[in-house]
């Protein structure tokens, strides 16, 4: 038994090792790394919620709920319909501006 725990240990050891250093997923971390990774993810969110939205958003209050689970549905929604399009309008600016930004920026690198 105490070979099998210390094979099993360094096996994960190893595993855990591979996954740090990014062996197996070097495409996300590519990904994950780049500038452009969070605004474009809170704008694929906001967007994403938009549509679910639109697609039955409501579908909530066609069913029999407790007040209190219709309201508190009512006051996140509510917040979120505030919240994502300011979200929303965050992060496009600020993927245009890293693009306008990084845009200028290649010519003078070239010469």
């Amino acid at each position: 038994m105490e070979t099998l725990k210390k094979v099993v240990t360094t096996e994960y050891a190893a595993a855990v090792k591979k996954i740090v250093a990014n062996e197996h997923f070097p495409a996300v971390k590519k990904v994950v790394t780049n500038e452009y990774f969070p605004a474009g993810a809170v704008l694929t969110a906001v967007i994403l919620f938009w549509v679910l939205g639109l697609f039955g958003g409501l579908s909530l209050l066609s069913t029999h709920q407790s007040p209190v689970t219709t309201l508190s549905w009512l006051l996140f929604v509510y917040g979120a319909a505030v919240l994502t399009p300011l979200a929303g309008l965050v992060a496009a600016i600020d993927l245009v501006r890293r693009w306008l930004r990084n845009r200028q920026a290649q010519p003078g690198e070239s010469a």
